[in-house]
């Protein structure tokens, strides 16, 4: 079995006798399949690995809040309003969850944030994208979210505990979110306007690449892969996870009645999978780096949530200590 990547910073991987003895511990652990504590020893890559993962996943659901909270004043009905509020209120759970199992590792969250807000940390690349009209509120819940499922089911197991634990609720509720998205779209289908049926297609076809793209670049081109499956913080490659993804999409989108916006998808008897076309990795690394449709934005929007509420903060904190100093 294999560890850590070599100090020289190459790909290779130690094998279990090139290990020094605490190294081999902390494998043998994993490969039994025992959860890693907080409180137990662990490689330093294996805790900056799991900080900038974890760091990333809540960002992109505090993040990912902004594109639905564009339509909650807007969402054609009371119903609907409340279905997306209390949405939105999931994923702020979920950035809870994670800033805190992020913590366990002793990492600082005001810390992480301010990597956020100047550019050295990131998030998923699909919430740089903006949402133009309601379809996209099930748009991004049915393909957005079904997404995330795909990739989060599998953390379940991830070899940190914390990280694990705080992955059960999540999935749960992302899989409704998901669900309820779909309704959306399947109600605009069968019971909307040909303006309505029009939109959702038009949704579909500007999100399903970028819903693509969100399981990371090929694995040949993903050099963290390798070792992140070694610990078993990951436990599939990303061209695994895409796949597994479109399987379980493409016939949910026939019964849509809706399209791909792909020429080259279809379904393979031989294999039981579907091929799809060529991803434009240039786009995703450009949206990466900083430069996609919406990037500033979300990052401005978090900076001024971050100065605008500095008063409850504070307040919070006084009002802390104030009754701790009644208590005394």
């Amino acid at each position: 079995m294999y560890a850590q990547l070599v100090e020289t910073g190459s790909n290779k991987l130690k094998t279990l006798d090139e290990m020094s003895p605490e190294e081999r511990q902390f494998q043998e652990r994993i490969n039994d399949e025992i959860k890693i504590e907080p409180k137990n020893w662990m490689p330093d890559a294996y805790r900056k690995t799991l900080i900038r993962q974890i760091s990333q996943h809540a960002h992109s659901e505090i993040v990912g809040m902004l594109p639905e909270g564009n339509w909650l004043t807007r969402a054609p009905t009371l119903k609907r309003k409340l279905q997306l509020m209390a949405k939105i209120q999931d994923e702020a759970g979920h950035g809870l969850y994670l800033y805190s199992a992020m913590e366990t590792l002793g990492a600082d969250r005001d810390e992480e944030i301010d990597k956020l807000h100047d550019g050295r940390a990131k998030y998923s690349s699909i919430f740089n994208y903006p949402t133009l009209n309601w379809a996209d509120m099930g748009t991004v819940g049915w393909l957005v979210d079904g997404a995330a499922i795909v990739n989060q089911v599998p953390l379940q197991r991830t070899s940190y505990g914390p990280y694990a634990r705080a992955m059960i609720r999540v999935c749960k509720e992302e899989s409704f979110h998901q669900r309820q998205g779909y309704q959306i779209l399947l109600t605009m289908m069968q019971e909307g306007t040909d303006d309505q049926k029009a939109m959702v297609q038009d949704s579909i076809n500007r999100f399903w690449w970028p819903a693509l793209m969100m399981f990371g670049p090929s694995d040949e081109n993903s050099p963290n892969s390798a070792q992140s499956m070694a610990w078993k913080i990951k436990r599939h490659s990303n061209d695994e996870l895409r796949q597994r993804f479109l399987d379980q999409t493409v016939p949910q989108l026939e019964l849509l009645g809706c399209t791909a916006p792909d020429p080259d998808l279809k379904y393979n008897q031989e294999t039981g999978h579907y091929e799809f076309g060529e991803i434009d990795w240039q786009e995703f690394f450009d949206v990466v780096k900083g430069n996609g449709p919406c990037n500033r934005e979300r990052v401005e929007a978090r900076r001024n949530a971050i100065d605008n509420g500095a008063w409850v903060r504070e307040a919070a904190v006084a009002h802390a200590a104030k009754r701790q100093h009644r208590a005394a």
